[in-house]
């Protein structure tokens, strides 16, 4: 993936809003802070050693709507990523989640610390294994097409545009190793900057996550349209500081979410509302070969 911020965020937050929590077996957390997410499984069954006593402290990169539902680490109570957070704390024992926001460049290369885990959309690839641990994958990605209305760009003429892509993301080395522009690629370091330009005709077309571009039509009211998806054949990932003794626990937690149909709840209750459309009814595109 995905997507940076203009700076990174020093504060961290427990993002707090007081809930009763009842897992599975009937018992209950009552201190349980975990924004407006409902958790489930037993509490405490998985033993961590966060960074941050009784929180789990989590790394993201925002805005990103469906994902982490507010705009600062201190508004986010909602949101796929952040449920799922909420969830692997409760299951963890940890009464509360610590949200820290950071530019997904410095994430993805291993330059931020005193977290315990990343949750941002982050594609897993041969490159960043190089500097971080991962989780199994907990969703599928592809990269989308973003132009504007009334334009008519796809498969057989998108080389021949201009290309905005979010900086340090699987879309950009795509962009570069294969779809081989005949015009310069703008990188850019957010996500709000590059739908900008795209809305103001400084660029012509988006190649981005598909699941972060559904959104936008819906935000940018009616501006810009989704026109197909390339497929990438990989998945999104929980990043880990390298080494991290909890990669273990954690993965076995995330794997839990996954087979006990957690995520798939959480991907219905929070990416479906924030897409607006089915992603398995975007066309497919193809690479066009140049030779």
């Amino acid at each position: 993936m995905v997507r940076a911020a203009a700076a990174i965020v020093s504060l961290t937050v427990g993002v707090a809003l007081t809930v009763t929590a009842c897992d599975n077996g009937g018992s209950e957390s009552s201190n349980a802070q975990y924004g407006d997410c409902e958790v489930s499984g037993h509490h405490g069954e998985f033993h961590l050693s966060p960074v941050t006593a009784g929180a789990l402290t989590v790394e993201t990169t925002l805005p990103a709507p469906g994902w982490w539902n507010g705009e600062t680490p201190a508004s986010v109570r909602s949101g796929y990523e952040y449920c799922m957070a909420a969830n692997i704390a409760y299951r963890s024992g940890l009464d509360r989640v610590e949200v820290k926001n950071a530019p997904f460049p410095d994430i993805v290369s291993g330059r931020t610390t005193n977290f315990d885990l990343a949750l941002a959309q982050i594609t897993v690839t041969p490159e960043r294994r190089k500097v971080a641990d991962f989780s199994p994958p907990y969703l599928s990605s592809t990269l989308g097409v973003l132009i504007r209305d009334g334009e008519r760009i796809g498969q057989d003429n998108i080389r021949d545009v201009r290309i905005g892509v979010a900086e340090g993301t699987t879309g950009e080395k795509f962009v570069d190793d294969r779809l081989k522009p005949t015009k310069p690629v703008t990188a850019y370091p957010n996500d709000p900057a590059m739908l900008s330009a795209l809305e103001q005709g400084r660029i012509d077309a988006v190649v981005h996550d598909t699941t972060i571009l559904l959104a936008s039509p819906q935000k940018q009211k009616g501006g810009v349209r989704l026109v197909g998806q390339y497929r990438t054949d990989q998945g999104y990932g929980a990043l880990y500081p390298e080494g991290s003794s909890d990669k273990d626990v954690l993965d076995r937690i995330i794997r839990q979410l996954i087979d006990d149909g957690t995520l798939a709840k959480l991907s219905a209750v929070y990416l479906g509302s924030a897409f607006g459309q089915d992603p398995a009814k975007i066309p497919y595109l193809t690479v066009e070969d140049t030779a």
